[in-house]
């Protein structure tokens, strides 16, 4: 639970967009920051994870501790208006940033679920689902809220004396230090955990035994009709939502939200996924997998139809909507998974899972910023307009979704 906390409540996303933009990036060179991290993501997603079943999670958690100690170092000390050399480092931050999300996914909670007795473990699995989702909610209302403050000094040079006002550039930098000592944090934890289930000892023919074991997970995944369900309605509503949360900063501008309170907005947001866990639950319980995502996939069309009119202030509402929804969709899809996969294969049918759904999010994030550029250069407006594109589509793809899947069986369970 420290480790996710750690590794995931980073206190830069909630001003990530301009972060790059403001460093000196073009918004065009950001969207390819976003492709080089998804590519990352679908290299290593899948090898990494049948690595951690093969090798040991605890390793790959070490190296994904050490990768993030590495990129947060990188943009840390990337220079302001650095030309090419700034886009470099930023080029190298987001593929290290890409690879360590790989090693670290399904590897996390692979060694969290098999430290439990095997008798009871899916319900208590659900209770250790749910505790950790509260505790990454509560570091998300810290890190979010010194975030949006640290990186918008105004609030407090107003009430500091000339001679103590702080720097724009060095505030700016103050979000990344803070995830800089996450990440050593994180690598502290990591290398005190201990390995509960067995894997290799051995190197000879550790690469060849992976390499087995990706296949043979991708197929049973692609292969089997409940999994294939949960994965593609999973990654039609994380895509969508996703690729939202990175330029949700954009979205504040364009509403007309001072920048000081993107950090409070983001407390807020995790307030609510506080809730969370124990609505997903409910609907579990009550409704199939399919059921449960179908639901959700109608609140994130609304969502997504609230937000085209980009009201000020009002455009809160979907915002927050959407990004607690995808708290209920890792819940749902988490909980599926780890009910079917062998226990010899976890880490991998998670990575599988995670390859899906970035390569679901950087295909889609192409399309968003594809469908920007077809607008021209018309600031607000052209987003603004592409908001309204996205509601369209989006309520295309899940009719299809659940018309085509709901013809194998009911969405909701028997009592």
């Amino acid at each position: 639970m420290l480790f996710t906390v750690f590794y995931n409540a980073r206190a830069y996303y909630p001003v990530l967009a301009i972060l790059f933009t403001d460093l000196g990036l073009t918004l065009e060179q950001y969207v390819l920051l976003n492709a080089v991290w998804a590519a990352a993501i679908f290299l290593f997603e899948v090898p990494s994870g049948a690595l951690a079943d093969v090798l040991g999670r605890k390793r790959l958690l070490v190296f994904a501790a050490a990768l993030m100690c590495v990129e947060m170092g990188i943009l840390l000390f990337a220079p302001k208006d650095g030309g090419l050399l700034l886009f470099a480092l930023c080029l190298l931050n987001r593929f290290l940033s890409g690879t360590s999300e790989a090693a670290a996914s399904g590897a996390d909670e692979a060694i969290a679920y098999d430290s439990l007795p095997a008798e009871g473990r899916q319900a208590a699995w659900d209770e250790v689902l749910a505790a950790a989702m509260r505790w990454r909610a509560a570091g998300f209302l810290i890190a979010m809220t010194l975030g949006g403050l640290l990186y918008d000094p105004s609030w407090l040079n107003a009430m500091l004396p000339e001679h103590l006002q702080v720097p724009v550039d060095l505030a700016r930098r103050l979000p990344v230090a803070l995830v800089f000592l996450q990440a050593l944090a994180c690598l502290a934890i990591t290398l005190r955990f201990e390995e509960t289930a067995p894997h290799g000892d051995h190197a000879a023919g550790r690469c060849g035994a992976a390499f087995r074991l990706t296949l043979r997970t991708a197929a049973k995944a692609l292969t089997t009709r409940t999994i294939a369900v949960v994965l593609i309605g999973g990654f039609l509503i994380d895509a969508v939502a996703r690729n939202f949360a990175t330029l949700v900063s954009e979205y504040y501008r364009l509403i007309g939200i001072p920048g000081w309170a993107f950090g409070v907005i983001g407390s807020l947001i995790a307030v609510g996924n506080w809730f969370i866990p124990a609505i997903a639950a409910k609907v579990n319980r009550r409704f199939t997998p399919l059921g449960a995502l179908s639901l959700g996939g109608m609140v994130a069309l609304l969502g997504l139809l609230l937000l085209a009119p980009a009201w000020p202030w009002l455009g809160l509402l979907p915002v927050m909507l959407l990004m607690m929804l995808m708290g209920f969709v890792s819940f749902t899809v988490s909980r599926h998974l780890h009910e079917v996969a062998e226990s010899s294969q976890r880490a991998t049918m998670l990575s599988v899972k995670g390859l899906i759904f970035n390569l679901a999010y950087g295909l889609y994030s192409l399309a968003f910023s594809l469908t920007l550029a077809g607008f021209g250069k018309q600031g607000g407006d052209a987003f603004q307009r592409a908001l309204g594109w996205q509601a369209g589509a989006f309520s295309l793809a899940l009719l299809a979704f659940i018309t085509v899947a709901s013809r194998g069986g009911p969405m909701r369970k028997s009592v």
